[in-house]
């Protein structure tokens, strides 16, 4: 079973990702979704996802302060941006993180989902 994080304040976005997925993706996964990159950070290590899926614009903490706390040597998850921005210095800046497979515009899309989970 696939595990996979979604970090987004928006819980429609969040709704529509998780539905894209589970309709597109043949392996069962079981999510878990935050509003708060704070609180998915103090639970990730425990869950340990296969996919994270992460908003950028967050009250409180922003996905790139979660990346930034984030200890890639304890969780082995395959991160992906997913924001609204399609502001260059975001993607720019996403690239500099290892960690970051790769930055997706929202809406999550088909094309995104086979490249990701085939």
């Amino acid at each position: 079973m696939l595990t996979i994080v979604l970090i987004d304040d928006d819980p429609i976005s969040t709704f529509v990702t998780e539905k894209l997925i589970s309709r597109n993706v043949k392996e069962p996964c079981q999510f878990y979704k935050y509003q708060s990159a704070r609180a998915a950070l103090q639970e990730i290590y425990s869950i340990k996802p296969n996919y994270l899926f992460l908003d950028l614009n967050m009250p409180e903490m922003t996905g790139w302060d979660f990346l930034d706390c984030f200890n890639s040597e304890k969780n082995e998850a395959q991160i992906y941006i997913l924001s609204s921005s399609v502001d260059e210095r975001d993607i720019n800046k996403a690239s500099g993180y290892s960690v970051v497979k790769d930055y997706l515009s929202k809406p999550l899309i088909k094309k995104y989902i086979k490249s990701i989970f085939n």
